[in-house]
């Protein structure tokens, strides 16, 4: 009787924890490549919404990142997903990438940015975005979002690819051609600092262009996605000024049909735990700077929030 009494009670116990699991909401996460940022920092962000929502389990997917995981959201095959605002700006519009417009998402929030940063040697005469006419410009790969800011950079100062000579590289194929001098100049957005900014820093004094006031003004009118940022100095090797440049923004964006609480306590929890994600992009999360260049919806539940933090 007592080994009955025992085996029923671990059945319960099972049973017990399979409805609790069963019972809890599961959430699908894409984020990026695992070799890249978005992976590793979404699943330090499941862990903290593991721990700390209640009835939540997010799951992490690697994934091609931004252009694959907004149509991942627009198939409702995830739940949530790291995408540029760029990006969602096209997707939104359906322009650039986007062939047809992908509005089924809503924003939570802009985490950090992704600098805007065109490269040049130090003792180049190319001062300003202005003066890469007639330059050799590195652009960023075909069809990337490197290539398409590349393009609205430059037609903001009345510039197009005929007025220069212009190459589809990626960053460390750029970075190597501008050491060995066959081009002048190369775009690249990422976080600062960016790893292939630092292998040239490393061996060639460098320069990354300045933005006028005026140029960043008149970008953000054309472009509701940038958001002025400064590159503090001696984030490479002899940078010894500050540099004004823009940015687009790593966001986080949910399916337009999450529930309206869980989104509210997925973004509070995210804000007021950031100091345990324990990445150092997690670093340049800022409540304040939550709305940033953000030119598509944001969902209730988020909104909800800042409200709540007086966020405008």
């Amino acid at each position: 009787m007592r080994r009955y009494l025992v085996l029923m009670l671990v059945l319960s116990l099972v049973l017990a924890a399979t409805l609790t699991t069963a019972a809890a909401t599961q959430l699908t996460f894409a984020t990026g490549g695992t070799s890249g940022t978005y992976y590793p920092l979404g699943g330090a962000m499941a862990q903290v919404w593991n721990k700390y929502v209640s009835g939540v389990n997010v799951s992490v997917q690697a994934t091609g990142a931004s252009v694959e995981n907004i149509r991942l959201i627009n198939k409702k095959q995830v739940d949530l997903a790291f995408v540029q605002n760029d990006i969602n700006h096209y997707a939104y519009n359906g322009i650039e990438t986007f062939n047809e417009k992908l509005p089924d998402f809503k924003v939570i929030a802009a985490l950090y940015p992704e600098t805007v940063q065109i490269v040049v040697k130090a003792e180049s005469n190319i001062k300003s975005v202005s003066d890469l006419k007639g330059k050799r410009v590195s652009v960023g790969a075909p069809g990337s979002g490197v290539e398409a800011n590349a393009r609205q950079i430059l037609g903001n100062v009345n510039l197009s690819y005929r007025d220069m000579q212009t190459f589809f590289l990626s960053f460390a194929e750029s970075a190597d051609q501008l050491k060995n001098g066959h081009i002048d100049a190369f775009f690249i957005v990422a976080g600062h600092p960016t790893a292939a900014i630092q292998d040239i820093a490393a061996q060639h004094k460098i320069r990354i262009l300045n933005f006028s006031d005026k140029e960043i003004e008149s970008l953000r009118k054309e472009y509701g996605f940038y958001s002025k940022v400064n590159i503090p100095a001696n984030t490479y090797n002899g940078q010894t000024e500050a540099v004004t440049t823009v940015a687009v923004q790593a966001a986080l964006i949910c399916k337009s049909d999450l529930d309206e609480t869980l989104v509210y306590n997925l973004t509070k929890t995210l804000f007021e735990h950031v100091n345990e994600l324990g990445h150092a992009k997690a670093k340049e999360f800022s409540l304040q700077n939550a709305k940033d260049g953000i030119s598509t919806p944001f969902h209730a539940g988020a909104l909800k929030y800042f409200n709540e933090k007086g966020i405008k």
